[in-house]
This record gives C-alpha cells, sequence and structure tokens, in this order.
C-alpha cells in the first residue's frame, strides 16, 4: 500500500482490489464507455497525442481506450483487466494513489468513471499532476455527484426490501434525485468556494463527501463508489495550482458545470 495510507484506507484498498478482480474477470461490471469516446477522442486529436504523445489512463478497466493513441500506458488496481491488453500496450498494476512513474513522464491522460472510486481522491489528483510533464493534458471525467443511496440500491430495490428507515429513504430519492432541490445545495456551496478561493491565493484542499462503498452487491452504477464530488471543486482545486482549465473555457460555465469532464493543462 502506499505510504502513510491509514489502517482504515488500507482495508477499503484491500476490498475493492478483490472486487474489482473478481469484477473485471467477467463481462458484465462495466457498460462499455461509448458515450466519453468521441470526447476523448477529440481530445487526443486537437492535442496532438495519437500518434507522437506518451499517453497514461489513470483506472483503464478492461482498457477499452488503449487504441485511441501509439504510446498507451493503462494502470489499474486490478491484476485481471492485464488480460484484456494487447502486447504492443503496457499495463502497469497500481494504486491511482501511487503511481510508480518518475515526474514529467507522459504528455497526457485520462481517467474515466475512476476518481469516485478512490478513497482519497485528492492523492490522485496530486499523482496526476506529478506524472504529467509541464504543458501537458488531462482530460478528467469521473461520474461527479454520486448519489449517497447508490450502495444500497434505493431506487431499483422494491419497498418490501426495507424496514421503515430504508422506506423513508427511498421514498425521499426523487425529491432528493430533483435538480432543482440539488441546485440549492450546490450553487451555494459552490459561491462559497469562490469566494474563498478570492480571499485566499494558496492551494486549495479538495473537499469531497465519504462514502461506504458495497463490494458485496452490485445493485446499480456507483454502488462500489467511495466518495461523492462536485465537478467545480475539480476545477478550483487545480486552478489553485496555477494549472488551466481548458474545458469548461469560462469562469461562468466552470460554475455551472453540471456532470461534464472537465481537461486540464498542467502548468508547474
Amino acid at each position: 500500500m502506499p505510504e502513510g495510507t491509514d489502517t482504515r484506507t488500507a482495508n477499503v484498498l484491500s476490498q475493492a482490489q478483490a472486487f474489482y478482480d473478481r469484477e473485471f474477470s467477467g463481462e458484465k461490471y462495466m457498460a462499455p464507455l461509448t458515450n466519453s469516446w468521441p470526447n476523448l477522442k477529440r481530445f487526443v486529436t486537437e492535442h496532438n497525442l495519437v500518434e507522437s504523445g506518451k499517453c497514461i489512463e489513470f483506472g483503464c478497466g478492461r482498457a477499452e481506450n488503449q487504441d485511441m493513441v501509439r504510446d498507451y500506458t493503462g494502470t489499474d488496481i486490478s491484476s485481471t483487466v492485464a488480460k484484456h491488453f494487447r502486447p504492443d500496450k503496457t499495463f502497469v498494476q497500481c494504486s491511482a494513489t501511487d503511481l510508480p512513474f518518475p515526474d514529467n513522464s507522459f504528455d497526457g491522460g485520462w481517467s474515466i468513471w475512476v476518481l469516485e472510486h478512490v478513497p482519497e481522491p485528492e492523492k490522485m489528483l496530486s499523482e496526476i499532476r506529478r506524472v504529467i510533464k509541464p504543458g501537458g493534458v488531462v482530460f478528467l471525467h469521473p461520474a461527479w455527484q454520486v448519489r449517497e443511496w447508490a450502495a444500497n440500491g434505493y431506487p431499483v430495490r422494491p419497498y418490501s426490501d426495507f424496514g421503515l428507515r430504508g422506506k423513508l429513504i427511498k421514498a425521499s430519492v426523487p425529491l432528493r434525485n430533483w435538480i432543482v432541490w440539488r441546485s440549492l445545495f450546490v450553487f451555494s456551496n459552490r459561491f462559497l468556494r469562490l469566494l474563498e478561493r478570492m480571499l485566499s491565493k494558496a492551494p486549495t484542499k479538495f473537499r469531497f463527501k465519504r462514502l461506504t462503498p458495497n463490494f458485496e452487491k452490485f445493485w446499480m452504477p456507483d454502488s462500489d463508489a467511495m466518495n461523492k464530488m462536485d465537478p467545480y471543486e475539480a476545477i478550483v482545486w487545480f486552478r489553485s495550482r496555477g494549472d488551466e482549465i481548458i474545458y469548461p473555457a469560462s469562469h461562468l460555465k466552470q460554475f455551472l458545470i453540471r456532470t461534464n469532464e472537465i481537461c486540464i493543462r498542467v502548468r508547474k
């Protein structure tokens, strides 16, 4: 385990590795990332990474993106994903919070639907910045704003599965999932974060809500997620370190971002 990892995190990582080793040995755990392909393809093309860029994928799963670029390295906590790699591509088993690469190793990198499955997401973001060269680019598209009720599958299970408390939680899901209701909390928090950033020039700490993942029963997408994050939090985190947010381009679009990817040019 990475140096400095506490006992709780080490236990969660051990459970996660066993879970993904099991799930990636089959074919049903994760749907193909086809909805991300067009944007990722545009990203690698616009930044001249297809033929001449040395690229890394953080949390590659079944390596569905290994053909995006010629020089591809995929990393994952699971060892079973190695069977999905062709001989001309590189796979490294490791934790996203402790990458075994020297500083400034890659021209570009990406991560899709991974950061929400990391118990210490700020460490992963720091590792991403460390291994990407100055001027290099990153495509980051986690499942932002994972719902707290995903681990227990409240939306997909019948009321008969739950006691009184569970029934009340299930009944509250439509309201709590209503975009207007969520916006009341999201934008008030973003405003406070923006104000805090304006008053301080120091690099920000990445704030997130820790979740309890379900590694026993995969009820629905992100049942196994370990945290809930706001994409604006990531934008502020990178900007506070001097990085350029390529997309969304304007400050207003960054403030209003929903579940889209963010693209970063690392400046260090």
